[in-house]
């Protein structure tokens, strides 16, 4: 009875390891740093008197795995890229660090392309929720600092085209 039971233990703790391996591949496969792919351009534009204060080579965020992935995984980015996050509908936004390794400025904008709000210095490997302060369609992620030397404020419009 006890060398069926230590046999029937063997076989699921088995089972069990076999079964996780394929997680484990898969975690690791995610974890590796991700480069940069220029998908476009990006101009940050003061609502006031329309003059351009920053241009920006972006990557795109338009689906699940890479809204889900973002800048997670990469060391750093240079201060002319940002990752712009695109969403089928405008509603409240959250994002958070959790395994971003540099500081950011969240930039989140409406369905009108104007910034509803800006959570600045979002610190690296932090999981705490950063919240739009309004509806948001689209986020833009650069590196933290550069919102305030630009001189960012809600209201200011972005636009952006796609490369082809």
């Amino acid at each position: 009875m006890k060398k069926t039971l230590i046999l029937l233990l063997s076989i699921a703790i088995t089972g069990a390891v076999y079964s996780c391996k394929d997680n484990r591949n898969e975690q690791k496969s995610i974890t590796k740093e991700v480069q940069f792919t220029k998908e476009g351009e990006l101009t940050l534009k003061k609502a006031k008197n329309d003059s351009v204060v920053a241009t920006l080579d972006i990557e795109i965020a338009d689906d699940e795995y890479q809204t889900q992935t973002g800048l997670m995984y990469r060391k750093s980015m240079p201060n002319n890229q940002g990752m712009l996050f695109i969403f089928e509908n405008e509603q409240p936004r959250s994002f958070y660090m959790k395994n971003t390794a540099f500081p950011l400025d969240i930039i989140y904008i409406d369905s009108d392309k104007k910034i509803v709000s800006i959570q600045k210095g979002a610190k690296p490997m932090d999981p705490t929720s950063l919240p739009s302060e309004g509806p948001a369609q689209y986020v833009l992620e650069v590196n933290a600092g550069l919102s305030y030397t630009w001189g960012l404020e809600k209201g200011d419009i972005v636009a952006w085209h796609v490369d082809n």
